[in-house]
C-alpha cells in the first residue's frame, strides 16, 4: 500500500523540524482551530481533543493523505499551563517550575484519508527543571523563546539549559512523539520508512 502524503496540521517550527530530520518531508497547514473553545480540567482529554480538532479543520483540503494534528501542555501540581501570555506570565510561571517537576501532555491525531480512519492518542513526558535564579528566569525570558511554547520553555533552545532531566519521550517534549508517530503510522497499515523513498 503505497504511503499518502504527510499533512502538518500546526505552525510549529519544531515539529516540523522533527519530522524532516526523521525524513519526512511534510505539506505544512496550520490549523486555524480556536483553542479557547475547549475549556477542560484533564490535560489528556484536553490535547486529544485540541489534537483532533486541529487534524479535521485541514482535512477538507487533503483527500488523500496523512493529516496529523498536535497540541502540547504542561501540568504542574494538577494546573494546566499552555503558553504564557506574556513575558510577566512567563516568569511567573518559571518561579513555579524551578526546583520542581511537570508532565508534558501531548495529543497526537492522524486522519488517513484515503482509508477514512483515525487515531487519537497521548504520550506523557515527565519534565524536571533546574533550581535557576530570578537573573536566569529574567534572561531566559527576554529571548522570547518562552512565549512560543507550552509551558514556557524549549527543550532543543535556550531552555534545556534549565530541564535537569526528563522520563519519558524526549521528542514529545519538542511537541511530537516521534516513536508514538511510528506506531500511529504502522497501526494504519503504512510503513514509516516509505517516506524515505
Amino acid at each position: 500500500m503505497k504511503i499518502p502524503q504527510f499533512v502538518l496540521a500546526s505552525a510549529s517550527p519544531a515539529r516540523r523540524r522533527l519530522l524532516q530530520t526523521a525524513g519526512i518531508e511534510p505539506i505544512v497547514c496550520p490549523s486555524d482551530f480556536d483553542e479557547s473553545l475547549i475549556q477542560l480540567s484533564n490535560p489528556e482529554q484536553l490535547v486529544r481533543i485540541l489534537s483532533q480538532r486541529k487534524a479535521e479543520t485541514v482535512i477538507s483540503q487533503f483527500p488523500s493523505a496523512l493529516i496529523m494534528g498536535c497540541d502540547s501542555v504542561l501540568a504542574i501540581n494538577g494546573e494546566i499551563y499552555g503558553k504564557p501570555a506574556n513575558a510577566k506570565d512567563a516568569i511567573a510561571r518559571w518561579q513555579l517550575m524551578r526546583g520542581n517537576f511537570g508532565d508534558l501532555y501531548t495529543g497526537h491525531t492522524l486522519i488517513d484519508n484515503t482509508q477514512n480512519q483515525s487515531l487519537v492518542k497521548c504520550q506523557v513526558t515527565r519534565v524536571y527543571f533546574a533550581q535557576i535564579s530570578d537573573r536566569a528566569i529574567a534572561a531566559y525570558v527576554a529571548t522570547g523563546e518562552p512565549l512560543a511554547c507550552a509551558g514556557a520553555f524549549a527543550i532543543e533552545g535556550f531552555g534545556s539549559l534549565f530541564v535537569e532531566k526528563i522520563e519519558g519521550c524526549h521528542t514529545n517534549v519538542i511537541g511530537l512523539s516521534m516513536p508514538l508517530l511510528r506506531q500511529m503510522i504502522a497501526e494504519l497499515g503504512y510503513d514509516v520508512t516509505d517516506y524515505w523513498q
